[in-house]
């Protein structure tokens, strides 16, 4: 297993971990995580690239051992600045190589649009976007909102981080034990009360009242000037859970001027855990153009 370490970043007034496979000769590569999860996923996919890559990988504000947001809720546009400082901090003006995955993946794609200087090559992991949604559905959402900032989430208890790991088990059968292991550690921490709890915010599970608006993402997606590699699982339940259509998702893809798709064989959402030594392949090939 490849070792990493912790750096510590001022970003926006949060105290950001960001992981570092540290190769200080090779090219920087940045990997950002999806929703509910952490920068220490990435580990299987890291251990898997063949090339030699000096690899960055925060913990989203409210994830991991990144602080958590001072705000009732989370808003989406804070994670693109938020990026944007982190890229300024760790690379200074020039391009890098980027990877997302879900969320991450979804952040990534926007801000290749809005900084397209910024991104040499981009890799989006089951970053699909959201469903579309119309200007009738405000109130309803805006009256969720409000009734979830008084009634605040919180995370289910586990009695161990073994209890932990046999649920992530439950979740995703291709995962073995070992690795199971591994990411109940990173993902779970000790709550005061002795058991085990999800290692970030619950105020990420109160809905955005802010509706996505699709039209808007997709004027983000046709400025991205950098290659895109769009991988997907082939065993994802993503796509059916926003309910999109065939033609749907290949209207998605259609938005970037670059793009390669690629379906990865045996793979759900998670599918840098489910196959990280062919997402690896991907990308390493991918990058190496």
């Amino acid at each position: 297993m490849r070792e990493s370490e912790s750096l510590f970043l001022d970003v926006r007034g949060l105290r950001y971990h960001v992981r570092r496979w540290p190769a200080p000769e090779a090219p920087k590569l940045v990997l950002l995580h999806g929703w509910m999860d952490v920068s220490a996923s990435f580990q299987f996919l890291v251990d898997a690239f063949e090339r030699r890559w000096d690899i960055y990988a925060p913990d989203w504000r409210g994830y991991g051992l990144t602080d958590w947001g001072r705000s009732d809720c989370y808003w989406f546009p804070d994670y693109i600045a938020d990026l944007d400082a982190l890229l300024r901090a760790l690379a200074g003006k020039a391009p890098v190589h980027l990877v997302g995955h879900s969320l991450g993946g979804n952040v990534a794609c926007m801000y290749a649009g809005v900084r397209p200087e910024r991104i040499a090559q981009l890799v989006n992991l089951e970053g699909f976007g959201l469903a579309d949604t119309r200007p009738q559905d405000a109130p309803r959402r805006y009256a969720r909102w409000l009734a979830e900032l008084h009634e605040r989430p919180g995370f289910r208890p586990y009695k161990s981080y073994a209890e932990l790991a046999a649920r992530l088990r439950e979740g995703n059968a291709r995962l073995s034990g070992e690795r199971a292991e591994f990411l109940a550690r990173h993902w779970g921490r000790d709550a005061p009360d002795g058991t085990v709890v999800l290692r970030g915010d619950p105020a990420h599970k109160i809905v955005n009242p802010v509706l996505y608006r699709y039209e808007e993402v997709r004027a983000c997606w046709r400025e991205v000037r950098a290659p895109v590699l769009w991988v997907d699982g082939a065993e994802t339940a993503a796509l059916k859970r926003l309910g999109l259509d065939d033609a749907q998702y290949a209207e998605r893809r259609a938005e970037f001027a670059e793009l390669r798709h690629v379906t990865v064989a045996r793979a759900g959402h998670m599918l840098h855990h489910d196959q990280p030594e062919a997402v690896a392949k991907l990308i390493d090939d991918f990058l190496a153009r």
